[in-house]
């Protein structure tokens, strides 16, 4: 079987990447694993990469923005900056920038929006039940400070 020519390649993955971002915003780390998902070789998709982020089709900054303030009512920053790194492939320093720029982000009206949806009553809990209540707020990444001066307020 003949391999078809580089330009065809070229042309065929930035078709892809263009097809990838009409349904939804992607970053980059994502549609390098898509493009090469599809099969393409790695100097083609950096191509098709460079290709769609000259016309701006791709902008991790705007992604990391809209992603933060779009979530931003449902998680706290701590879980939306981890989702960011890890399963979304953005830079530790770009996401802490674009948090920077956003300002501080007052996170107690999710943590009491959390505490009604388990219909936690601080006054009615034991020890037991306030710890794992603390531990459970604290693993969706919202600060023991935080957490502390909700339950206070929250008898």
């Amino acid at each position: 079987m003949q391999e078809r020519p580089r330009e065809v390649q070229l042309h065929d993955a930035k078709r892809k990447a263009l097809h990838i971002l009409e349904r939804m915003d992607r970053t980059e780390a994502q549609l390098r694993e898509k493009l090469t998902d599809a099969g393409f070789e790695t100097e083609i998709v950096e191509e098709a990469v460079d290709y769609v982020k000259s016309y701006g089709y791709i902008d991790d900054e705007r992604y990391v923005r809209s992603y933060i303030t779009w979530h931003g009512a449902q998680k706290s920053r701590r879980q939306l900056m981890q989702e960011l790194q890890f399963k979304k492939g953005v830079s530790r320093e770009l996401i802490e920038q674009v948090c920077e720029d956003l300002g501080p982000a007052d996170e107690r009206p999710l943590i009491r929006r959390f505490l009604e949806k388990k219909q936690y009553h601080d006054a009615e809990a034991d020890e037991e039940q306030r710890r794992r209540m603390i531990a459970a707020l604290a693993r969706r990444g919202f600060s023991m400070g935080d957490i502390l001066a909700v339950l206070r307020e929250n008898p």
